[in-house]
């Protein structure tokens, strides 16, 4: 078991879409909570300004921070917003344009104006050698020296600021791919460069090249806003140099991270999975739907057996959100969720067939929902919760802002009531119940893919909107319950803080499945094994903390998809081993499969290198809550009585440990609302969290 680290006062801060989350936990548990508005052309601003918000009214001193944990929307962003570098792709004759063609595919057959994703890199700064290395690793030929110079000269004429360098099976041997860039550092210092060969060794070369160009794309961006942050931190006195979060649950050095920007897409969202495992560990519930709804997206993760799923695949700006192959590919580890739906600012309209249509648009943080006051026109389902009573005008974010009912009524009248004839609560009532079935459908739709009962889970609501609308998901999903953690609104960064330091990596190596494949397997998971730990020791970790797990992608011969499978360990019966752990995973995904006289092979290893747990004290803290407030009651509108209903209306921070009830409720804290359904009950458990409980027993 590794052993626990130091349990001083810790800081976790996410940037979101909309707001800019941050927690202080200490050994006593979540000592405070802030939320500040994200400032996206400076986001180190919207982060200084919760840090210092925060500190102030918890009453630590900067000094007192032993440790920070940042996960931000950076690359994401970066990469909608095509803000990254000048880049060029180096590749071999022939191969120039693959990242347009991509794999061919059209993910909406009967689109006759089908939008393709658009390469980073244009096709006039695509070049290549003449260079050929086979798939056996065998040099067809070698690269000529004289060339890439020249090509150097011409990437200099035409100001390239990046290159991503993506020759054919350098998955298999990088010789050529490392002396490239051996070449191009001597004539151009100054430009970054990145290989295919350490960004993404595994085999499709569509997928590959197109994470090295994003990974390179982005290093800039990523690296000026890090050591931007690193400065802040220490002229605001912070002695702990921030590790970021990485989209594979783990955490790492900021010197880690601006090597392998693309790593860092998911941070945020990871954290909310990461936080879910911690929460159900604590009250003994391992299967979970870690539901989390922000401001501008809502995402979701199943949890088995007290671990989040992970995927190798990834797409970044997709033009249609829920499409797969609408975006650009990325292979990097990371938490597997899916996005469904909407958040609090999404924008909602009434379709061309007269259906209430919600998202993907969004209000975000500028101008924001139209009860901000802020300049916003549009109706959001904010607005919606607001009108419905979910929300109250004068109690959100704990009162410290006020939101405009008029505006919130004026917005929904015009844009949804009058199109629809129906009333402005009618409306309303329709984008709330859209939103909630439609991240239902999702959800369900996402769990039957991966071979999941989803009626057997739970569901863990976070993010600022998800105990809000989490119930109503989980009754139409037939769940058995939902948990709603304490700082539900900044759960992601409660997740940051129970990350532990960890490390992906992968090696190509395609090889039938045979009583010779142990012989070569045993020094390549050592070699990667060396290759984790002296990453995690480059960021702190002591090698003697270091633990490995491996996995390996698995598929029978003739098939163009893979299984991942846990590697046994190297005993007398590893081959049998083997082949009976992809034989369980294929059938209880794929369900019973005739396997006689059918080869299997394996394609790519993984390691998962990593470190100490820190301390997972999240709870409530003795002190760390927020102001209680009298019991009160608020009209909220219900569908089937057609009419406001008055509904209590209870301060989290006024509920101790033991403390239960009854709905219709609401629930209400500085950074959310948990609404609870008029056939629920609820508890709270000794951690804070609330557990509802749909069926309540009879009076």
């Amino acid at each position: 078991m590794a052993k626990k680290a130091d349990d001083s006062v810790r800081v976790g801060i996410d940037i979101g879409g909309t707001f800019t989350d941050l927690s202080i936990l200490d050994s006593s548990g979540i000592r405070a909570v802030g939320k500040a508005l994200t400032t996206h052309d400076a986001p180190a601003d919207g982060v200084m300004t919760a840090l210092r918000d925060a500190l102030t009214a918890s009453g630590v001193i900067p000094t007192d921070v032993r440790g920070l944990v940042h996960g931000t929307t950076l690359v994401t962003n970066a990469l909608i917003e095509r803000r990254g570098a000048t880049t060029a792709v180096v590749t071999n004759e022939g191969f120039r344009d693959v990242i347009e063609m991509g794999r061919e595919h059209r993910y909406d057959l009967y689109d006759l104006e089908i939008e393709l994703p658009r390469p980073l890199v244009n096709r006039e700064l695509r070049f290549t050698l003449n260079e050929r290395t086979l798939s056996d690793g065998i040099h067809l030929r070698r690269v000529d020296a004289d060339e890439v110079r020249q090509l150097a000269k011409e990437l200099s004429a035409r100001n390239v600021e990046a290159v991503a360098v993506c020759l054919l099976h350098s998955h298999i041997n990088a010789e050529s791919e490392r002396l490239v860039r051996e070449i191009l550092e001597e004539e151009l210092p100054e430009v970054r460069i990145a290989l295919s060969s350490e960004i993404n060794p595994e085999i499709r070369e569509y997928e590959r090249f197109s994470t090295t160009i994003a990974n390179v794309y982005v290093q800039r961006v990523v690296e000026d806003y890090l050591d931007d942050l690193r400065h802040r931190l220490t002229d605001a006195d912070v002695p702990a140099d921030p590790r970021i979060m990485l989209s594979n649950g783990g955490v790492t050095s900021i010197d880690i991270a601006k090597v392998y920007p693309i790593r860092m897409l998911e941070s945020g969202p990871a954290g909310g999975a990461l936080g879910a495992v911690a929460f159900g560990e604590a009250n003994g519930e391992g299967d979970l739907l870690a539901f989390d709804m922000g401001g501008t997206t809502a995402k979701a993760c199943l949890i088995q057996g007290g671990e989040p799923l992970v995927t190798h695949s990834f797409e970044v700006n997709r033009l249609y959100r829920l499409k797969q192959g609408s975006g650009l590919p990325v292979r990097a580890p990371v938490i597997d969720m899916i996005e469904i739906g909407a958040g609090g600012g999404s924008i909602a309209k009434v379709d061309a067939l007269g259906m209430i249509s919600v998202g993907p648009e969004s209000a975000g943080s500028d101008p924001g929902p139209a009860c901000y006051g802020l300049g916003g026109e549009y109706p959001t389902v904010t607005d919606a919760d607001l009108v419905l009573g979910y929300l109250g005008a004068g109690s959100f974010l704990g009162g410290r802002m006020s939101l405009d009912m008029e505006a919130a009524r004026t917005a929904i009248e015009r844009y949804v009531a009058k199109p629809l004839g129906v009333t402005v609560e009618q409306a309303a009532w329709g984008i709330h119940a859209s939103v909630n079935e439609n991240m239902a459908n999702a959800a369900r739709i996402h769990a039957i893919e991966r071979g999941v009962d989803i009626k057997q889970h739970g569901m863990f609501a976070s993010g600022g909107n998800g105990p809000l609308h989490g119930p109503g998901v989980a009754h139409s999903l037939g769940l058995r319950f939902v948990l709603v953690p304490p700082a539900a609104g900044v759960l992601s960064t409660l997740g940051f803080l129970a990350a532990v330091p960890s490390i992906d990596v992968t090696r190509a190596h395609y090889a039938p499945l045979g009583p010779r494949l142990k012989d070569s397997v045993g020094p390549l998971l050592k070699e990667m094994e060396a290759e984790g730990e002296q990453l995690l020791r480059d960021s702190g970790v002591d090698a003697a903390d270091v633990e490995h797990r491996h996995t390996v992608d698995m598929r029978f011969e003739g098939q163009g998809q893979e299984v991942e499978v846990s590697v046994p360990p190297m005993g007398e019966s590893w081959q049998s081993d083997l082949e009976a752990a992809f034989r369980s995973e294929y059938e209880r995904r794929y369900g019973t499969v005739v396997f006689d006289g059918i080869g299997m092979e394996v394609l790519t290893f993984r390691t998962k290198s990593s470190g100490p747990q820190p301390s997972r004290n999240l709870r409530l803290a003795v002190g760390g809550e927020g102001p209680a407030i009298e019991p009160q009651s608020r009209g909220v509108y219900f569908a089937d009585e057609r009419s406001f209903v008055e509904v209590p209306v209870v301060s989290r921070y006024s509920l101790s440990a033991g403390a239960h009830g009854v709905g219709p409720a609401l629930i209400e804290e500085t950074e959310s609302t948990t609404a609870v359904p008029d056939d629920a009950e609820y508890s709270v458990l000794e951690d804070g969290s609330i557990r509802i409980d749909f069926g309540k027993a009879d009076s």
